[in-house]
């Protein structure tokens, strides 16, 4: 007999009467089992819940579609800020791949097993029970056979003596001795009948008590100590696998929180405070030097009070160019001037100079790429409707003319409102509009009061009440009045400026305003003078021919070692 089956033997004489604490002692390790699967689950479940409070954490500081807070994604800081949602975006992701993995792979395998082992259990417990009954029974047979070998001996023993008795009476007949021994005879078989089956029963038990002790309970209990074998090394597995969950998802949430700290150093404040200049710049100029007013000189004063709109400027007789008129002064306190974004009148007049120049440049690009755009569609349509001239049988050609004349309509609304925004930034620009003016400037009234353009245009830019505080009010005569010489006054007294670079008109250009020069697509000319923030760029064809041009008009290649170059904001 080997080592292992003696130790088998001497541990199932061990345990041969620890049965029920085993039976216990199982389904303690079954609990154990399905106490460790509600602790993953219940994990799990927090990890779901903290993705989902991450995520609605995201989603609440994403910025808004068409808000305030789209605007200010032009920040570095802003940015960064958006990046470091998104990352906390995946960030929770990998919190519900936890969840999911522990769900896969440990909750749904453990309480699979959990159901199998309660089989295994079960059947086990089964067969130890079932073998014990059964030596239970040959047991019970056993003292049956040995308590009847006992009665039928001592039955046998009561007999012999009767009949010894019946046998040395004289007075007894011969027949009854004769009936005496034979009833002695018969006991006596009995009895050797019942020592037989005794016997028999006996051996029988005995090679069954000892196959039952030495074979199948110690392979009940073997079994038995495999499966609980298997349980504890199920559950360290489970352990192992939950830390491996975490470990694999590591990497990930690793980049995730290297993403963070890229955007974080990816701020950059000079390059935001310059956006804040570049979006509050006013285009305002600082105001001259108050002049002295001597009260003690009468004449000087009654001149000077000829003219509210010269009460600072008699000091200086010269003209005054449109560029170096008085500007309100952005620290000076203004009365109706407001700054706040998408609020105001349709030409954004209550913006100032720079900032009225941007949102309508910003309007007219809009509109000319919704012009585009329909542009497109009307050819795509033209074009289908050619297929359908060429061949009827695709379709009818007039199917197409209610959709081709809806589109030349809208096409027509958005060029009138695409002059309508060029009349008012040449107006902001201090230039007359290339193309005709909206309808509600009529020409007739400009030409009637073009005599009066340089008041009027006096009075439109340096509105400054007594106090130095700037009013937007103004009549509909003034927002019609351009300064038609403003181009003139630059040109007076002027030498011939150096060439500072050249340029290539993108569109062709109708010079029809004093101080203009007309252009065609493609025609390349010098520059002379830069776009100094109003819109226009000064150039020159020939020595006898120069004038400005839009800068948007041309695409200018400056030549930064040529005297005079400079860049303005």
């Amino acid at each position: 007999m080997d080592l292992g089956k003696v130790e088998t033997l001497v541990k199932a004489q061990q345990l041969r009467d620890q049965f029920d604490n085993l039976e216990k002692h199982t389904q303690w390790g079954i609990d154990f089992v399905e106490k460790y699967t509600k602790f993953v689950k219940e994990r799990s479940e927090i990890e779901i819940n903290y993705a989902k409070q991450i995520r609605n954490l995201s989603k609440k500081y994403q910025p808004k579609k068409n808000s305030k807070e789209e605007e200010e994604n032009k920040y570095s800081s802003c940015r960064a800020f958006l990046s470091t949602l998104n990352e906390l975006n995946d960030y929770a992701g990998q919190h519900e791949l936890i969840a999911e993995n522990l769900t896969s792979q440990i909750i749904s395998e453990l309480t699979r097993y959990t159901q199998e082992l309660k089989t295994e259990r079960k059947s086990h417990f089964h067969d130890g029970r079932k073998a014990q009954q059964h030596i239970e029974n040959s047991w019970k047979q056993l003292e049956s056979s040995k308590r009847r070998f006992e009665r039928d001996c001592k039955e046998a023993d009561r007999a012999q003596q009767y009949f010894e008795k019946m046998d040395a009476d004289i007075n007894v007949t011969k027949a009854d001795v004769e009936k005496a021994r034979q009833q002695a005879q018969m006991r006596h078989q009995m009895a050797a009948d019942s020592k037989g089956e005794y016997s028999s029963y006996l051996q029988k038990f005995n090679q069954e008590q000892n196959e039952h002790y030495y074979t199948l309970i110690p392979h009940i209990f073997q079994k038995i100590q495999e499966m609980e074998e298997r349980r504890i090394e199920r559950v360290g597995e489970s352990m192992k696998t939950f830390a491996e969950v975490d470990r694999q998802v590591l990497p990930i949430v690793s980049k995730c929180l290297d993403g963070m700290t890229k955007a974080a150093e990816s701020i950059e404040p000079k390059s935001d405070s310059k956006q804040v200049v570049e979006s509050y710049k006013s285009g305002f100029e600082p105001p001259g030097d108050v002049e002295f007013e001597d009260y003690g000189q009468p004449m000087k004063r009654t001149v000077s009070e000829s003219s509210l709109s010269n009460s600072r400027g008699e000091a200086k007789p010269e003209k005054p160019s449109s560029k170096s008129k008085g500007k309100l002064w952005p620290f000076i306190k203004k009365n109706k001037l407001s700054l706040k974004l998408g609020s105001g009148p349709e030409d954004f007049s209550h913006l100032p100079p720079e900032q009225r120049r941007k949102k309508l440049q910003a309007k007219i690009d809009d509109i000319n790429k919704e012009i585009q755009k329909e542009m497109d569609q009307k050819d795509a349509l033209t074009k289908m409707k050619d297929v359908y001239v060429k061949n009827p049988q695709m379709g009818d050609p007039s199917s197409v003319d209610p959709r081709l004349a809806e589109i030349s309509q809208t096409i027509e609304k958005l060029q009138f409102e695409a002059q309508k925004f060029e009349g008012w930034l040449a107006e902001v620009e201090g230039r007359l509009p290339v193309k005709s003016d909206p309808p509600r400037r009529q020409s007739g009234l400009y030409e009637t009061q073009n005599n009066i353009q340089t008041t009027v245009n006096n009075c439109a830019q340096d509105r400054e009440s007594p106090d130095g505080s700037y009013t937007e009010e103004q009549s509909s005569e003034t927002q019609i009045k351009v300064p038609s010489t403003e181009f003139d006054d630059e040109f007076d007294d002027e030498e011939t400026l150096p060439t500072i670079g050249t340029c290539k008109a993108l569109y062709p250009f109708e010079g029809h305003n004093e101080g203009t020069i007309s252009v065609a697509e493609g025609e390349l000319l010098y520059v002379i003078e830069e776009d100094k923030g109003d819109g226009w760029t000064r150039v020159r064809r020939n020595e006898e021919e120069e004038g400005y041009v839009p800068t948007s008009y041309v695409e200018v290649f400056l030549d930064t070692n040529a005297k005079g170059a400079m860049t303005y904001i």
